[in-house]
């Protein structure tokens, strides 16, 4: 009888684990989406401004290092 009480027990606590577990998956998964569409929108955005920026006008590209303010 108790052998069979504690296994009871185990496989709930398994059931009770495994439901956490699939809760963690599930609120993983909406993470990754989110991160996906961020980038997505972020490789837009960047796709955009290099489509705007001088290089895309024909001016040679920019360095930057010849726009450092003076006090460096």
């Amino acid at each position: 009888m108790e052998h069979s009480h504690d296994t009871e027990t185990r496989l709930t606590a398994l059931e009770i684990k495994a439901s956490f577990t699939e809760d963690l998956v599930d609120e993983l998964n909406q993470v990754i989406v989110r991160q996906q569409d961020q980038l997505d929108a972020l490789l837009r955005a960047v796709q955009r401004l290099q489509a705007q920026g001088p290089a895309a006008e024909g001016a040679p590209p920019r360095n930057l290092r010849d726009e450092l303010p003076p006090h460096y």
